[in-house]
């Protein structure tokens, strides 16, 4: 099964969010993983869901912290 790959433009509309934003994460050292390919950006699938998952727990587990307080 062949890997799919979502570009900046792409990925920043599935978010909803500025391409800059994603330009801005990566030299922060924040946002999916990605990789450069012949000098374009772009995020693997399994990442960018990887990414999601990890913030939906971190959601989940402020929101609980929240609670006991």
């Amino acid at each position: 099964m062949a890997t799919r790959h979502l570009s900046q433009i792409e990925l920043a509309a599935r978010w909803n969010i500025s391409h800059r934003t994603l330009e801005r994460w990566r030299t922060s050292g924040e946002g999916p993983r990605f990789l450069r390919l012949v000098g374009r950006i772009v995020y693997r699938l399994e990442d960018v869901e990887a990414f999601e998952a990890e913030q939906m727990r971190s959601a989940e587990a402020e929101a609980s912290v929240q609670q006991s307080v």
